[in-house]
């Protein structure tokens, strides 16, 4: 799947259990592990529980590979493993604690930028 679909994927899954603070960043000079890094907060255990398997689902649903989760029985620290993209899903305490943004965010990914190319794509098919 091409990157920019899997993260357009993502925020709209994310979004649509009401993630809070989401953000993404491009890591591809970083790492050749993955190009991107999503980051978002939960407010409970259930949650962040419930944003990974919507980001699962539509994942999957999408024809995408879900190559691991972990986290899940705790839930404060949910980490979705999508090849291409790795999806933090963190309690606000959790997240302020290790500052993953300190670490990955050299380059954000604007969240309208990636709308706007998943959405002119999908008119595009349309027309």
């Amino acid at each position: 799947m091409d990157i920019k679909k899997l993260q357009t994927l993502v925020v709209d899954a994310l979004e649509d259990v009401k993630a809070q603070e989401i953000r993404i960043f491009d890591t591809t000079h970083l790492t050749s592990l993955f190009d991107r890094v999503a980051v978002a907060s939960g407010t409970s255990n259930r949650q962040t529980k419930a944003l990974a398997s919507s980001v699962r689902d539509k994942v999957k649903a999408k024809g995408g590979n879900v190559v691991s989760i972990e986290g899940e029985d705790t839930g404060e620290w949910v980490l979705v493993d999508l090849g291409d993209m790795i999806v933090h899903i963190m309690q606000p305490a959790i997240r302020a604690y290790y500052r993953l943004e300190e670490i990955w965010g050299d380059k954000e990914v604007k969240l309208g930028a990636a709308k706007r190319t998943g959405t002119s794509a999908a008119a595009k098919r349309i027309a």
